[in-house]
């Protein structure tokens, strides 16, 4: 089957749609599809063969966070050059209802379309205000629709309008399972990790920090490693200064220095505050065979099974993850208990059990109608006019 995927997000900045959108791509590869993917992106930067770039993405607010995404007549035109050249089965787009080039895939083809939400709290976003007055269009072109979490579905069912097939994000378990140990591990001190935008309030590092002067009394050897973008110096603005040498910012980190961070770390934590729709990382940390700690979120407490599979804690309250995390610190029994629920429970979320349910969804689109082919029909291109990109 030739496979046309797309990603709204650019291609060379790290998120979890763009990493589905890759581990997707190279386990339909596996099985002996053919797949391009289309994304927004740098083209001086470094990319797989099979991913097709439309040109440099602008920063955009959404969802809590601020995307990277590409929307207009240049990107339009090679999204178009990408439909029509691509011969495709099936279309495969990711987040279509917010203005990047997975909206312009939709507008250019017509044929069997899957689309894929992510995103919770969509209503929230500026992005979404914008392209409100062109969803109904978009949506009826799509065939089939797959939320990755509850919270995803229930946005579409209560915002958008329809209603979707549930498949979550997919983890490659025997990668994260099967990893090294992080350097200089482990470490008789115990050591805590937090995975995430610094700079993005709703990560919850700022959290994270202020709960660590009570981890820090109860475990004063305690060491938090902290991983991903973002300014060192506003990571530790509110921690008092006699407390920076607890905490070691890694940066941005590669694929496979995250999954040795998390199997070398006693406890995973995650204090994220609002705007998550599932939680890839708490899938991985659990492969990995992290316990995870987590802030009471929906979207993670349906991950983690409403605490078997990891500890969860009030949501934004400092003194609550502090005991929470001291606690579990003093409690390898109970650690020990935790990593045994988590890789019982991530393995419904492995990625071939996942493809699987994927290819279910391809089959049922394909056998109503012939392959993807260019709409050569204006539909929502003429709202934009010639010339430049138009960021939204």
């Amino acid at each position: 089957m030739r496979v046309g995927l797309v990603c709204p997000y650019s291609w060379d900045t790290p998120g979890g749609v763009k990493e589905h959108v890759r581990d997707l791509a190279e386990q339909l590869q596996r099985l002996g599809h053919d797949v391009s993917v289309l994304a927004p992106g740098d083209p001086d930067e470094p990319a797989e063969p099979y991913v097709v770039l439309a040109g440099r993405a602008v920063p955009v607010p959404f969802n809590g966070s601020v995307s990277r995404m590409l929307f207009g007549p240049v990107s339009a035109s090679r999204t178009r050059r990408w439909v029509r050249e691509g011969e495709f089965d099936l279309l495969h787009v990711h987040e279509p209802v917010i203005p990047s080039v997975g909206m312009l895939a939709v507008w250019a083809a017509s044929g069997p379309i899957v689309g894929t939400f992510h995103a919770s709290y969509l209503t929230r976003s500026r992005v979404y205000g914008a392209s409100y007055g062109i969803l109904q269009p978009t949506l009826e072109r799509i065939t089939a629709r797959i939320a990755v979490s509850e919270a995803a579905r229930s946005t579409l069912v209560e915002h958008v309008g329809g209603d979707a097939v549930l498949i979550p994000n997919g983890v490659s378990v025997q990668r994260f399972a099967g990893t090294r140990l992080l350097p200089g591990f482990p470490r008789e001190r115990p050591t805590l990790a937090f995975l995430g935008r610094v700079d993005e309030p709703r990560k919850g590092l700022r959290v994270l920090m202020a709960a660590l002067p009570g981890i820090v009394e109860r475990h004063p050897d305690v060491r938090l490693l902290v991983a991903g973008p973002g300014d060192p110096e506003e990571a530790l603005a509110a921690l008092p200064a006699g407390l920076h040498d607890h905490v070691e910012l890694l940066g941005l980190v590669t694929d496979d220095d995250k999954a040795a961070l998390l199997r070398s770390v006693d406890v995973y934590v995650a204090p994220n505050v609002s705007g998550e729709s599932f939680g890839i990382v708490l899938l991985e940390a659990m492969a990995s065979g992290a316990p995870v700690l987590a802030s009471d979120l929906p979207a993670f407490r349906a991950v983690l099974e409403d605490g078997r599979s990891g500890q969860l804690f009030p949501t934004g309250d400092p003194a609550a993850l502090a005991a929470a995390a001291a606690a579990l610190l003093d409690d390898p029994e109970r650690r020990t208990t935790l990593v045994s629920s988590g890789r019982a429970r991530v393995v419904q979320f492995d990625w071939p059990t996942v493809v699987r349910r994927v290819l279910d969804v391809y089959a049922t689109v394909t056998a109503a109608g012939g392959p993807v082919v260019e709409d050569t029909r204006a539909h929502g291109f003429g709202l934009f006019g010639r010339g430049k990109e138009l960021s939204v």
